[in-house]
């Protein structure tokens, strides 16, 4: 489809989309919007990176416009519920629908003025979302829809309980739309409890990775890792994001990568939501040339131009791989995926290639670098467990 016309969007919201300069509707645009307008509910199965939220974000505006009542978006992590708000508060200004963000590890207050001022798209996590409802700040008798952003990694994040008290305090009469890259069990089971009838659109195979993203493997040795890595820093001069399995390997990554030479940040569960936005900004804006992160932010970053995704350790959960290389190769572009694996990580690769269906080539090691003089890990006192904090010592 070369346009967003024929979808059946109103002629105010063509308006804002033009002005907006979304020219070419993706895929899961042009099947969704159609069906979402309608006010049937459905199932979205698209990679990351494929515009799903003005798949919903369109359908949502133009019928609240059209009706009373409010709409609620559930995502995973507060990055990515900022980069909804972001781009939704840009389609609805021109309509007149505004919208409030409710996501933890900021202060309530201006949530619920936000929420007293008639907001009508309210966007969150699971956990502020109940916070609200338990403090009766929030009330959903009156919301006639709701999306599930990234419904699957709201799962495996453990948020099946919570997601289920809030669908409990919204209307049956409403209209639901799910969204996810893969398709696990549990989300068919969400589905079936809390949607009617749902129609699934699926414009890639559940757990498939985009054709523009040029994958390659390093079978490497965990010692050689830092090594490897301050090679292929060395060869790639664009932003790179690397993946670490923990917070505490972010953090140690992050400072060798700087003893590199490279200006780094880091966003892991150990960072505050502010420090975490300001990393975000910051690799966006170029002042961080490399982001390492840990599957927080797996689908948290939307960052256009990343050359480099890397893996420096194996996921956990294979359908993370998919969601890691996800974040290059961004709408249209071409990108590359590098993933470090030790020699007895063969079944976790396997694993991979098994869900993706495609063969990750591997490359031959390079010649490293000399090692270099382990940096001293140094953790953050402000999120230090108990018996890190030193002593307290009383003043004389």
């Amino acid at each position: 489809m070369e346009n967003f016309y024929g979808l059946g969007i109103a002629p105010q919201l063509l308006e804002t989309i033009t002005r907006l300069k979304f020219a070419v509707p993706t895929p899961i645009q042009a099947k969704a919007i159609p069906i979402a307008i309608d006010g049937k509910d459905l199932m979205g199965i698209a990679q990351t990176g494929t515009g799903k939220t003005l798949a919903f974000g369109i359908p949502l505006i133009q019928r609240l416009a059209q009706q009373s009542g409010i709409a609620l978006i559930m995502l995973p992590t507060r990055e990515l519920a900022v980069q909804v708000q972001e781009t939704l508060e840009k389609l609805g200004r021109y309509i007149g629908i505004r919208s409030v963000l409710l996501i933890g590890g900021v202060s309530m207050e201006p949530q619920i003025r936000g929420l007293r001022a008639n907001a009508r798209i309210i966007i969150g996590t699971p956990g502020r979302i109940n916070d609200h409802l338990e403090r009766r700040t929030l009330n959903l008798s009156h919301a006639k829809i709701l999306v599930l952003d990234e419904a699957d990694r709201m799962l495996d994040m453990g948020f099946a309980p919570q997601i289920k008290r809030i669908i409990e305090t919204m209307p049956r009469e409403r209209q639901t739309m799910l969204f996810s890259a893969t398709m696990p069990r549990e989300i068919v089971t969400l589905a079936t409890s809390y949607m009617k009838l749902p129609i699934r659109i699926e414009v890639a195979p559940a757990g498939s990775t985009a054709k523009e993203v040029a994958q390659e493997l390093y079978v490497v040795q965990r010692g050689d890792k830092l090594r490897l890595l301050e090679k292929l820093l060395q060869e790639y001069r664009g932003s790179v994001l690397i993946f670490s399995r923990t917070k505490h390997g972010a953090h140690k990554i992050c400072g060798a990568v700087r003893a590199m030479g490279h200006r780094s940040a880091e966003i892991h569960s150990n960072r505050s939501f502010g420090q975490r936005k300001d990393a975000l900004d910051g690799f966006k804006a170029g002042k961080y040339r490399v982001l390492v992160a840990t599957d927080i932010a797996a689908r948290g970053i939307h960052v256009t131009g990343i050359e480099v995704v890397l893996n420096f350790d194996v996921p956990e959960h294979a359908e993370d791989y998919v969601h890691r290389i996800g974040r290059t190769a961004r709408a249209g572009a071409s990108g590359r995926a590098i993933t470090f694996a030790s020699p007895d990580q063969s079944n976790e690769v396997r694993d991979i290639q098994k869900l993706t269906r495609s063969w990750i080539p591997i490359t031959k090691l390079p010649e490293l670098p000399p090692h270099r003089a382990p940096q001293p890990y140094i953790p953050d006192a402000r999120f230090a467990r108990p018996h890190m904090r030193p002593p307290f010592r009383p003043r004389r």
